[in-house]
């Protein structure tokens, strides 16, 4: 049970290439993410990753009009058929070539592929169940050159294709008598985006050098004439041909001249539909007359508001209504190339992807205000670290960012990034650092993050006000490539990798309070004891040093290592400590009296691939591959172990043994993928698969600098390679991450992959169970439930627990199914609806149970923690519901008050205008009555 974990999320990234699709309700973005679509809900700020990944890099998506299908293909044209319900696989398909474009009809009968210079059309997969869900329907040629966009009529009778030879070209889905193809110039330069006109043939054409032409058709969509099927006539026999004969004769006669007068009138009528349908251009527009901009990259349109929103490689869009071409919005949204552009069904949203950056951006243009913006490590992720109750994940990268959650798009500053765990979106970026973080951590209180760079800092950064409040330095220029805070919080300390020392620094005054120095190599790595204030520190000189903190920081042991050494980590008890060499062995030590218990070589589970620049086989590189990251389980038990390869190893500690293997990524599109190279691209001058064939972004290409492996981004083709760079467990227990060359990956526990029951007997079945409900015997009830072990019957068991009963219930537990029960509450609590009934269930445990579970506090911290999590999710959603009914009923309040004084004013007025007139009536019957008198 403990070791069914699954992929649950892709953190750290957001977009990578291909286009973007916003769902039918226009609420959610459909992103392509290396080898993953990921799913932001932009209503409920919650971000998914789907279940399922290609073999190499997504290039398109194809979004059915009903939005419950996905047709998903990568670089070399393998497609997936998914269904956006289920999140299953349904179809594989291959084009076996690079598809440029996918596009369903908005009747969702059919759709359009483009590769190379080929329109195929197949039959849309139904709702039934079909051996090949692609049937081709028809190829349509033309462009010479290949195909870039297309678009549909909105009945579905056309489509058109875009083409990088400047051509356009119109076909009709149908066999259309007027309408077979028809070919658009007018550009000079490729075709970006080419769109129809709502319930109409007429055309936009937008092309790479900003040129927007406008084609009216002579034809409306009523007017295409469906071709007549030629059918071969039945052959008839000798006396039927005759009688035929003579009827005919016998008409021709008696309609004599009138009949084939009319049959010619006919005929020219007929010509006069048939005419073909001709296309002329009424104007043409130009983005860049100042000469402003760069070339544009993207293009989309929304045919009910006539808005054309165009990307440029200068990170601009603009916002257009047509045909009048009159410039309703223009901003600088990033400083890099536009890749993606799409607008939501409304066209209130619209939706931008900077592949370089990795920027996903949502803008609202009416308001003027962003939706959603993200952005992720555009460079490799070094570390990460979980928050103590497991609710945050903060990263750092070689692009010197500190992520935790909402960053500004376009910032190249360096900053570590904090993640929520419950919603996948980052929240805060800290853009002090001027280099690559090479380590990040939280202190225990939760509310401070402290980070490592290469630009010779360790920075705190509090999580209540979002600022650096702390920067410590040492007293000659050095590179931190470790760090470590004790348990206190108070003690900071950095290892470096040129002076072979540590620093130590006191987080309430900034200080500096020693530099220990003993190591005779660079410090790879520093771990504090979770129990004692005692310092494990590794190194390349193949030892591991326990300083004592509170004995003038002087060295209590010293571990002799069998290699170097480059990661070290203590057991959450603090009774153990792991250690990871250069020659691939994970050895494990008392740290009390510096003695080994046992190692593990692994080595060859690591299972390294060959890089297509190596010139050595997988087998022998493996021999210099080691594991680099280490992280015990929450409850101790095992060890999590990753390296340079795309496998991730969990041992199990006490019987020194491997239990599973995850392997992080099969993306072919990441270097050291496969264990052999293809020999079809072996030449006997060396690999065709380093021949860099690619034309470039169109906005300037630049040459790598030599001898850069780390990703330069003015490459114009980098095939990054597949590592594990760090790994953490969760305090909760029920997930852990590891951060990827793919982004940072979280595996979460799924308790319905395994039986896993607790001291099972013949007695133990859901029917004696559920008979013990009936005799409402609640406790024992619950204990068969759990020793049965299956979800859906304990939460049954538990929900028929009557309310006043629960206290009763929770007295009589024994002890060993008090945790369990814990535990299992706090799952419930995550996700159920019944706040208050389980909440009352932790309540009686832990009142009943506190003095016992406090003398195991350690064992069942990570229970505690995620019910922790738990509550505090609750909080945190009830609190914003509070605070938005609190303001609505603040405004009904002050409306109704409003109201009131407007109608008092009213009845005042109103009371005034009555006194008036009896008052006037008062006075003309006094002047009668004078008038009279004097009369």
């Amino acid at each position: 049970m403990k070791f069914a974990y699954r992929f649950s999320n892709l953190l750290g990234a957001v977009y990578r290439q291909g286009n973007l699709n916003f769902s039918r309700d226009g609420n959610v973005v459909i992103s392509p993410v290396g080898n993953r679509i990921s799913v932001f809900d932009l209503k409920n700020n919650t971000s998914e990753t789907l279940p399922f990944s290609t073999t190499k890099n997504i290039t398109c998506v194809g979004l059915s009009p009903d939005g419950s299908l996905a047709i998903v293909v990568d670089e070399d044209g393998a497609a997936v058929l998914v269904s956006l319900i289920t999140r299953a696989i349904l179809h594989h398909f291959h084009f076996h070539k690079p598809v440029s474009s996918i596009r369903f009809s908005p009747d969702g009968r059919k759709f359009i592929v483009t590769k190379e210079n080929v329109a195929l059309m197949y039959h849309a997969p139904g709702k039934k169940r079909e051996f090949n869900a692609f049937v081709l329907d028809k190829s349509y040629y033309g462009p010479y050159d290949e195909t870039t966009c297309i678009d549909w009529t909105d009945d579905s009778k056309c489509f058109v294709v875009g083409s990088k030879d400047m051509s356009t070209w119109v076909f009709g889905a149908e066999r259309w008598a007027n309408l077979i193809y028809y070919s658009l110039g007018g550009h000079k330069d490729i075709v970006v985006g080419c769109f129809f006109e709502k319930d109409s043939l007429d055309l936009y054409t937008v092309s790479q050098d900003g040129t927007l032409c406008v084609w009216e058709s002579d034809t409306e969509l009523d007017g295409l004439i469906l071709k007549k099927s030629q059918d071969k006539p039945k052959l008839p026999r000798q006396g039927e041909e005759e009688e035929e004969e003579e009827s005919e004769e016998r008409d021709m006669v008696e309609g004599e001249e009138g009949e084939v007068i009319r049959g010619k009138v006919e005929t020219a009528k007929e010509r006069e539909k048939k005419k073909n349908v001709r296309y002329k251009m009424m104007s043409k527009h130009f983005f860049n007359k100042e000469g402003d901009f760069n070339n544009l990259t993207a293009a989309a349109y929304h045919k009910p508001n006539r808005i054309l929103v165009t990307g440029f490689a200068s990170g601009i869009f603009h916002l257009h209504e047509l045909p009048e071409f009159n410039l309703i919005h223009s901003l600088s949204i990033s400083d890099q190339r536009i890749a993606s552009v799409a607008i939501n069904s409304s066209g209130d949203w619209i939706g931008f992807g900077c592949s370089r950056m990795g920027q996903l951006l949502v803008w609202e243009w009416q308001s003027e205000s962003y939706v959603f913006k993200q952005q992720g490590h555009f460079n490799n992720m070094a570390s990460l670290a979980y928050s103590p109750d497991g609710q945050y994940i903060v990263t750092g990268g070689d692009d010197s960012k500190v992520k935790q959650g909402w960053e500004t798009p376009g910032l190249k500053g360096r900053c570590p990034a904090v993640w929520n765990t419950n919603t996948g979106l980052c929240f805060v970026t800290f853009t002090e650092h001027t280099s690559s973080v090479t380590n990040v951590t939280f202190t225990s209180s939760g509310f401070v993050i402290v980070s490592a760079s290469l630009d010779g800092t360790v920075r705190a950064f509090d999580l209540h006000r979002y600022r650096n409040f702390r920067t410590f330095t040492s007293p000659r220029p050095a590179q931190f490539s470790s760090l470590a805070v004790d348990a206190s919080g108070e003690l900071v300390s950095a290892g470096a990798q040129d002076s072979f020392e540590i620093f130590l620094w006191s987080m309430q005054t900034g200080r500096l309070l020693e530099v220990l120095a003993g190591h005779e190599g660079p410090v790879s790595c520093l771990c504090f004891s979770p129990v004692q204030s005692v310092l494990a520190s590794c190194s390349w000189d193949r030892t591991v040093r326990l300083w004592d903190m509170l004995d003038s920081w002087q060295t209590k042991e010293t571990l002799p290592l069998t290699s170097d050494g480059l990661a070290v980590t203590y057991r959450p008890d603090g009774q153990e400590l792991a250690v990871a060499t250069l020659n691939g062995e994970i050895s494990f030590w008392n740290p009390h009296t510096a003695t080994q218990n046992g190692s593990v070589a692994g080595r060859h589970d690591l299972q390294t691939g060959r890089k297509e620049t190596d010139k050595i086989t997988a087998k022998q590189s493996a021999k210099g591959k080691s594991f680099t990251s280490l992280c015990y389980s929450a409850d101790g038990e095992s060890v999590l172990a990753g390296g340079q390869a795309k496998f991730v190893c969990i041992y199990n500690i006490k019987e020194q043994m491997l239990i599973k293997k995850f392997e992080i990524s099969c993306n072919l599109s990441f270097d050291a993928m496969e264990e052999f190279l293809d020999r079809r691209k072996m030449t006997e001058f060396g690999s065709l698969a380093l021949v860099d064939e690619g034309a470039g972004d169109g906005d300037g290409v630049s040459i790598s600098l030599p001898g850069v492996r780390r990703g330069d981004m003015s490459s114009r083709h980098f095939k990054p390679e597949i590592r594990v760079s760090s790994l953490r467990f969760s305090p909760t227990g029920r997930s852990w991450a590891a951060t990827t060359t793919e982004g940072l990956l979280v595996y979460s526990l799924d308790g319905s992959l395994v039986f896993d029951p607790y001291d099972l007997d013949l007695d133990v079945t859901p029917a004696s169970i559920r008979k013990q409900l009936r005799l409402q015997e609640w406790a024992s009830a619950i204990v068969l439930a759990f020793r049965l072990n299956e979800k859906a019957l304990k939460q049954e068991v538990l929900e028929k627990v009557p309310h006043e009963q629960i206290s009763v219930v929770c007295g009589s537990l024994p002890d060993i199914y008090v945790e369990k029960l814990l535990g299992f509450i706090a799952t419930c609590l995550e996700k159920s609806g019944h706040l208050q009934f389980y909440m009352t269930w932790a309540q009686n445990l832990l009142m009943l149970h506190g003095q016992k579970l406090k003398n195991r506090s350690g064992a069942i911290l990570p229970t505690l923690q995620a019910l922790q999590k738990s509550i505090q999710r609750h909080f945190d959603d009830l609190s914003k519901l509070c605070d938005f009914n609190m303001y609505n009923i603040r405004y009904a309040v002050a409306l109704s008050k409003q109201r009131g004084l407007k109608r008092a004013a009213e009845e005042e007025t109103e009371d005034q205008e009555e006194e008036d007139e009896e008052l006037s009536e008062e006075m003309s019957e006094a002047s009668l009555e004078d008038v009279e008198m004097m009369l």
